[in-house]
């Protein structure tokens, strides 16, 4: 009798993030500049975090590629980041995606 196995194929799945994205609640403080130069602060959570970006429910009204800096007002670590995508005005403001510019490895917090 002759035994026949199946080759069993991993699927092949294509990973559009450069990292893992994590569900978490940060504490966070935004900040930025209007046009005429007067600083903003807004205090947020995050809603997902990850090693590149976070996302955020801001009532600024910010546009995307606007430079921000955010503190983890957790360890105190700060970064500059921009705004990638932002969503449509909700009763509580905005989903704001945000990207971090070179984040020391341990900004969340986490191990991501």
């Amino acid at each position: 009798m002759r035994l026949h196995t199946a080759t069993l194929r991993t699927p092949r799945i294509e990973e559009k993030r450069r990292g893992v994205r994590l569900n978490s609640r940060v504490p966070v403080t935004i900040e930025w500049q209007d046009a005429a130069g007067a600083v903003f602060r807004e205090e947020a959570f995050t809603r997902i975090v990850g090693s590149y970006g976070c996302m955020v429910m801001l009532r600024g009204d910010l546009l995307a590629a606007q430079s921000v800096r955010i503190l983890n007002n957790v360890n105190q670590c700060a970064a500059a980041a921009v705004i990638v995508w932002r969503s449509a005005a909700r009763p509580d403001g905005y989903e704001l995606g945000i990207e971090l510019k070179d984040p020391p490895p341990d900004f969340w917090g986490l191990e991501l």
